[in-house]
C-alpha cells in the first residue's frame, strides 16, 4: 500500500532509488543485489523492478536486471527544459580549442555535482566522465565553487553532515578546513583543486551566474598534474575560463525561458 505523508510519496522515492542503484560499477544486478543496494525487501524490490520493466525502463533475462535506454528520457526532460547546456556547449568547445584541455559545466544536486555539458580532450581519470556523471562536491573544483556560493542556511547543514572521504592524495580532511577554503574561493572568485578527487587530476573552476546574479552552475578546465602546475593553471587557464563563463552569462541574459533561473 502506498505511503504518503505531507506530500511525500514513498513508493515514488523507492522506485527512483531502484533506478539510481544501477551505475557504472553495477550495470546489471540480480534481484537480491538490488534489494541489498536499495535497502528494500526482496518482495518490494521485485515489485518495483517488474513495474519498471512493464514501463520499459528495465530489462531482465529472468535472472539479472539492467536499465534500458528509455531511462535517458528522464534526464532528457531536464536537459530539454533548460537552455544552459545548449548555451554552454559551443563556449566550451571554443575554450578547449584554445587551451587544449578538457572543460565542463556542472550544477549542484544535493551533495554532488552533476555534469550537464562537457568537451573532453583526453581521458585523465580512471573513470570516464559523461553528461550525468556525479562526483562529491567537496572534492571537485566545480563543487567547491557551487558550495562557496550557497547561503549560510544551506552551507552549514552540508558541512555538518559531509563525510570527507580521502578520494585523492590531497583531499581536505576536516569540515573546518573545507569551510576556510570555501571562504577563500568566495573571495577570489575561483577554485583550484589539486589531486583531491583523484591522483594526477588538477582542475580550476569559476561560477556561472544567471541574470539575477545568482550562481547556478560552474565551469572548469581539468588537466593532468604532470602537464600543468597550480601556478600555470592560474596564469594560463584561469583567464580564458573567466572569459568563457562571462560569455555564457551574456548568452543566458538574453536567452528566453528558464535559462536565466536554472538551479
Amino acid at each position: 500500500m502506498e505511503s504518503e505523508t505531507g506530500g511525500y510519496v514513498q513508493s515514488l522515492a523507492r522506485g527512483l532509488a531502484v533506478i539510481r542503484a544501477f551505475d557504472e560499477s553495477r550495470p546489471e544486478m540480480t534481484l537480491s543485489e538490488v534489494a541489498r543496494t536499495t535497502d528494500l525487501s526482496r518482495a518490494a524490490a521485485r515489485r518495483f523492478l517488474h513495474t519498471l520493466a512493464q514501463l520499459g525502463y528495465v530489462w531482465s533475462d529472468g535472472r539479472v536486471f539492467t536499465l534500458t535506454p528509455r531511462v535517458l528520457e528522464l534526464g532528457f526532460a531536464y536537459l530539454s527544459s533548460v537552455s544552459l547546456p545548449e548555451i554552454a556547449q559551443p563556449h566550451l568547445e571554443r575554450l578547449v580549442s584554445q587551451v587544449h584541455e578538457s572543460a565542463s559545466v556542472s550544477v549542484l544536486d544535493g551533495d554532488d555535482i552533476v555534469y550537464i555539458a562537457r568537451v573532453p580532450t583526453s581521458r585523465i581519470m580512471t573513470v570516464s566522465i559523461n553528461i550525468g556523471t556525479r562526483f562529491p562536491a567537496y572534492a571537485t573544483s566545480m563543487g567547491r565553487v557551487l558550495l562557496a556560493n550557497l547561503p549560510a542556511d544551506e552551507l552549514d547543514p552540508f558541512l555538518s553532515r559531509v563525510r570527507l572521504d580521502p578520494l585523492g592524495p590531497h583531499t581536505l580532511s576536516s569540515p573546518d578546513e573545507l569551510r576556510q577554503e570555501l571562504a577563500r574561493i568566495r573571495e577570489r572568485g575561483f577554485a583550484l583543486v589539486d589531486q583531491e578527487l583523484e591522483a594526477g587530476l588538477r582542475s580550476i573552476a569559476a561560477p556561472v551566474r544567471n541574470r539575477a546574479g545568482r550562481v547556478i552552475a560552474a565551469a572548469n578546465i581539468s588537466s593532468h598534474a604532470s602537464r600543468t602546475t597550480g601556478a600555470e593553471a592560474r596564469e594560463n587557464l584561469l583567464p580564458p575560463l573567466l572569459e568563457t563563463t562571462a560569455n555564457i552569462e551574456a548568452d543566458l541574459r538574453v536567452a528566453p525561458g528558464s535559462a536565466a533561473s536554472t538551479p
